[in-house]
Order: C-alpha cells, then sequence, then structure tokens
C-alpha cells in the first residue's frame, strides 16, 4: 500500500542569507547594490526565489 507522498521539505535559497545580497541593501547606492541589481536580471536562482516569495505570499 504506496500513498505516494513526498514530504514536504522547505527550500532553502541562497538569496536569503547572501552577503553580496546583503551590502547592497545596507547601501544601495554603492556599486556593489548596482552590481546586484544587474545581477538578479539574469540570475537563475533569483527568479526561483522570487518564484518562491510570490508562492508564499498567495498561501
Amino acid at each position: 500500500m504506496n500513498t505516494n507522498q513526498t514530504p514536504s521539505v522547505e527550500k532553502t535559497f541562497g538569496c536569503e542569507t547572501c552577503p553580496m545580497r546583503q551590502k547592497a541593501e545596507a547601501n544601495p547606492k554603492s556599486f556593489m547594490a548596482r552590481v546586484w541589481r544587474w545581477h538578479t536580471g539574469w540570475c537563475p536562482g533569483w527568479k526561483e526565489y522570487q518564484a518562491h516569495l510570490a508562492e508564499q505570499a498567495v498561501k
């Protein structure tokens, strides 16, 4: 009798604790912040993290 249920595992994202992101948020006008914003434009991990946050907001 197999129910095929997978346990609910919360996925973690490096974006939550990324040092680069923390520096960019601490000083939004810095060069690091500009690099961070450029990085988020193409980073697949960031896009997945944003989708995850949007899904959490709906729940």
